[in-house]
This record gives C-alpha cells, structure tokens and sequence, in this order.
C-alpha cells in the first residue's frame, strides 16, 4: 500500500467524554439527522491535515484536542494531536483514542514552510513518496513545494465546496493560484511534476520585487475589505443580470404609466386653457346681458314717460285757462289757435322721441337674445369642460398612485445595480493587481517566462472515460459526454459547464469528479492520498424534469451502490437513509439527534444516555 488511511477522528478534553468516529478501511457511510456534528467531521478531518482555520460548533466547546488516526503506507500508525486554535501539530507513533499527556514523539506545525522539515506537509508528503515535488505556481514559471492541502482540496471536500460554482480543481477565485492549482491536477493525472528552473534576477532586484509584491499584497487586503458580500464575479453577473431583466421590465410599465399621466396632464392643462377662455367669455356676456337689459328697461321706462307726456300734455292744453302751458304767453298774448298749434308740435315731439326710442329697443331685443342663446351654449360647454376637468384629475391621482411605488422599487433596484457595479469593479480591480502581483512573482523567481505544458490528449481521454462511467454508473441524466477542460480548469458535462448548472448537479459532478480522479490514479498507480471525503455529495439532487429528459429516480441508490465497490478509502456524509442493500456492506454510523441511538458526533453529557459508549459504536458491514 502506497497511500494513507484515516482510522479515527477523536475529540478529547479534560472531564469530557471522548467524541469519535472510527473509519473503515473501505467504505464509512455517516448519515442521519441535521445538525448532529456530519459536516463537522469533515471540517475537522480537513482542518487536521494543515487546514488553516476550524470554525467550532457549541457542542466541541470544553475540548482540548482533536484527534486524528493515520495508517502510514508502511502499515504503521500515527496519531496527530493539534489543538483547535493552535498551529501546533503533535505525532505520536501510536493508534492513540483518548486525551493524550505524554510527550509528542515529533513536534511539526500545520503550516507549510521549505525553510523548515518541521512541516506536516513535508512529513506525510514524505512518508506517501512525494517529498520535493514541485509545482508550477505562476504564468512565469515559477514553481513551489507540492504541500498537503494541495492533496487535501482533492480529497476532502466539505458540503460549502460540494455545490460552490468555483472548479473543484481551483482552490479560489483569485487568479494568482490557478495556475497552482491546475498545476497539481496535471501532477496527479501524470505522474510528472514541474521541474526546477534558474532563477534570473539578483538579489537587489528580488528585494524590490518583494517591496513591489508586497505593496500589491496590501492594496489586495485594502480592496478585499471594501467588498460587501462573499458572492464571487459569476454570482454577482448572475444576480446584476437578474436585476437589469427586472429593471427594464419596470422602466417598461413605468414607462406606460408615466405616458398615461403625461397625457392627462397635457389634456388637463388644455382643458383648464378652454375653461378659463369659457368662464370669461361667460363673465363677459352675463355682463353685457344685465347691461342690455337695464337699457331695455329704460328704454321701455322712456317710452312709457312720452305716452303719458303726450296724453298729459294735450289735456293741459285743452283745458287750462291762462299761462300757456307750452311757451308761457299770457293770455292776452295768444291767438285762437294758439293751444292747438302747441299741442301738435308737442305731440311731434313726443312722436318723435318714441320712434327714437323704440328703433333702439328693436335693435336692442335681437341683441339681447343672441346674448340669451351664447350664455345658455357657454354655460353647457363650461358644464362639459368642468366633467371632462373632473375625470382628467382623476385619472391624474390614479396614475400618481401607480408611480409612487414604481419609482420606490425602481430607486431601490438602481442602488442594488449600482451596489453589484461597484463589487464588479472592486473585483476587476482585485484580479488586475493579482494578475500584476503574479507577474511580478513569476519575474522574481525565473528570467524568462516558460511556455505552459498541458496534460497529454491520450491521459485526459482515459480520466474522461473514468469520469463518464462514474456518471453512467449512477445514473445521472442529461450530464452526457463529461469532460475535464484543462484549459479553464473545470468540468463540462451536457454541453454545459458545471458553474452554469444547478446546486445538485454541480455537487453531483463534483463528487463524481473527486472520485473519478481517485480511481484513476489509483488504477494507474499515480500519485493520490488514497481516501476521499465527501460531504453531502447528492442530498441537494433533485431529478429534473423535461421533455427531453429520461428520469432515472434511483440516482442516489446507484451512488451508493457504486461507492461501495470504490478500490480506495471512502467516507460519506449525507442526511438521507443509504439502501439497505448497502448499509450490510458498509461500516455506517446513523445520527438520530434525539435519546434513540446516536444522537451525534458529540455526547449531550458525561452522564446522559446519550453518551453511554453504547452508542457511540459503529454498524460494522456484514461479513
């Protein structure tokens, strides 16, 4: 055997009862309740060999040490002791179970250093045959140690990266460590590591390199800290896309409604213009009307005064003796015909003044019934004009209405736009001084840059065949024709690349990869850790559902099924129930979170049957 093992993984504290797990030397199926300490087994196991951070759950608070159990290729044990918060790795030669105080038989720490043979990379790489190993690290050239969480991110793989977009061969976003990355994907599938070249610059310019690198570094950190949210470039496309689809749909009913107020508006104004221009004519002829009419009043008044003048008149001529009434000629002054002759020309006059008068009331009355007709149609028109104003107004304050919460929605998507654009630029800006820290990098440690080697056509033929049959063994449908694109550094199955599809198929995919490179190299005798973890792998499966879609409904009893044949170390974390048909071939812990059974990876308490050693023993598979 050539490759390591994992037999336990062990938390232990002073006056706590030990937490463990023991791992078959094939298949170890975790399953059961949420919330029972599954992932936190991974994470753990991950965190052991050389992860940098463990982010404890509640129930490890009082646990002084983590406890993991190695088989080295030569067959012998080693137990690793580190603390949870601590860089400090303690080795004990030993199959060791419980809160461990004796002396450490090597002391080594989890973080990778060439400057130091204290490193755990250093030892386990050692004892698997992989010490010196060297990777390229940069577009220059450059290369690096092979450490052992290079190992570890293809073999342990917690639930967050099961269904994270990101390539399951990159170990982030930033463009500095992908060439790393797939540098150790091309190590595992050939055997063939990148070989050491001279370095040109001397001393003096690699200091300012380093100034330069460092400086970068800082503005890196400034930019990182400015971000908001843990979405990456993709995601934030994705949902700024998602947005800009919904803003334009908004600016589209807005837009309708908007026009529909403009129009009102435009209407209402021209309508108020008419109604002003009504009311005044309307004021005006109401004026003249009540004018006219005084005159026609006075005018008949006059006429009513010159028939009684000329009636009065005549009778005071004819009989009154004296005066004359008409000149003031005393008596002795008039002649017989005086009081006739007065009387005719004062009924001439009289005539006169009436036919005057009347002329201007005839002329007058046409007038004032024309008057009568233009104020009666003003009147029906102002009438007209004032429903019409009434209904404009309306249908203003509904539009009004309608805009409000448009314009809110459509202020708050504007900020949510302008919030992804300046996350988007913080990015560009991240990846251009990455890609100018890695170039400074690659200057500082080779002369000239070194053309890239890519895997050969003849090995990736033979790791995609292994990759499809994982895939045709489990049954999974419309992820046909799979493929590991070395030139991105990711899967494509079904025409599609594995960032572009749904959480499930990507943890699917995920899991089938990991795998896949596990029997290959293990079929090939290459390189590889001998074991894989995988967490979660398809709980977040869901078959889908199309026309043109052959729905298996058993994908995940077929990976089951398959794993438990898988030539190496396989550790399985999932929430469902595995068949039944496997859990007799398997060793299978069953987490209940409740008093029946297990109740997790930690005791409730000392004294709780919860943590009687009962039940905290396996189901060993069937023999």
């Amino acid at each position: 055997m050539t490759d390591l093992r994992l037999i336990h993984l062990t938390y232990a504290g002073s006056a706590k009862p030990a937490a463990h797990v023991l791992f078959d030397d094939d298949t170890t199926v975790i399953y059961g309740a949420s919330d029972t300490g599954k992932s936190f087994i991974v994470e753990s196991i991950e965190y052991m060999l050389g992860g940098t951070s463990l982010p404890l759950i509640p129930e490890a608070e009082g646990y002084s040490q983590i406890l993991l159990g190695l088989r080295l290729p030569d067959g012998n044990p080693v137990t690793l002791v580190r603390r949870p918060d601590s860089n400090a790795v303690h080795a004990h030669f030993a199959d060791l179970r419980g809160l461990v105080t004796r002396p450490a038989d090597r002391e080594l720490t989890a973080v990778h250093t060439t400057r130091s043979t204290r490193s755990l990379s250093m030892f386990l790489l050692g004892e698997l045959g992989l010490g010196g190993v060297r990777i390229r690290k940069n577009e220059a050239g450059g290369t690096r140690d092979l450490t052992l969480p290079d190992l570890a991110h293809l073999s342990v793989i917690t639930e967050t990266r099961m269904v994270d977009p990101l390539s399951p061969v990159l170990r982030s976003q930033a463009n500095s460590t992908k060439t790393a990355a797939m540098s150790v994907m091309k190590f595992l599938l050939t055997g063939e590591d990148d070989p050491v070249v001279d370095t040109g610059p001397n001393q003096g310019q690699r200091r300012v390199h380093k100034g330069q690198i460092n400086l970068l570094h800082q503005i890196v950190l400034d930019l990182t800290s400015k971000l908001t949210t843990q979405e990456n470039e993709t995601q934030l496309r994705e949902r700024l896309a998602r947005i800009q689809t919904t803003i334009d749909t908004q600016s589209q009913s807005l837009r309708v409604i908007a026009n529909r107020h403009i129009t009102a508006v435009t209407s209402r104004m021209q309508a108020s213009q008419e109604l002003a221009a009504l009311e005044s004519r309307l004021a005006e002829v109401t004026d003249l009307l009540t004018r006219f009419r005084l005159l026609e009043q006075q005018y008949r008044s006059d006429l009513e005064r010159l028939q009684t003048v000329s009636e009065v008149g005549s009778l005071l001529g004819f009989f009154r003796i004296g005066t004359c009434v008409f000149c003031g000629a005393e008596p002795e002054h008039q002649h017989p015909s005086h009081s006739a002759e007065e009387t005719t020309q004062l009924h001439q006059a009289v005539q006169a003044e009436t036919d005057k008068t009347t002329s201007l009331l005839t002329d007058l009355l046409p007038t004032i019934s024309d008057l009568d007709v233009q104020r009666d149609t003003l009147r029906r028109r102002t009438e007209t004009f004032l429903t019409q104003a009434a209904g404009l107004d309306a249908e203003i304050d509904t539009a009004e209405e309608q805009l409000a919460p448009l314009r809110a929605h459509m202020d708050d998507l504007l900020a949510a736009r302008s919030t992804i654009e300046r996350e988007l630029e913080l990015h560009s800006r991240i990846s251009e001084l990455e890609h100018r820290r890695s170039k400074l990098d690659g200057e500082g440690a080779v002369a000239a840059t070194r053309r890239a080697e890519h895997i050969p056509a003849r090995i990736l033929s033979v790791f995609d065949s292994i990759l499809r049959e994982t895939l045709e063994a489990w049954k999974v449908p419309a992820v046909d024709f799979a493929e590991y694109d070395q030139y991105n550094g990711d899967i494509r199955a079904g025409n599609r690349p594995r960032a572009g599809r749904g959480k499930g198929v990507r943890s699917v995919l995920h899991s089938a990869f990991i795998t896949a490179l596990a029997r290959y190299c293990i079929d090939q005798d290459l390189p590889h850790p001998g074991f894989v973890v995988l967490d979660s792998p398809v709980v977040t499966y869901r078959e889908p559902v199309g026309e043109d879609v052959d729905i298996t409904g058993h994908v995940v009893d077929h990976f089951y099924r398959h794993m438990a044949t898988f030539p190496g170390q396989a550790i399985i974390i999932e929430n469902g129930d595995p068949p039944a048909d496997v859990l007799s071939r398997v060793t299978s812990y069953r987490f209940t979170g409740s008093h029946d059974g297990r109740p997790g990876f930690f005791p409730a308490s000392p004294t709780s049957p919860r943590g009687t050693a009962a039940s905290q023993h396996p189901q060993p598979r069937a023999t």
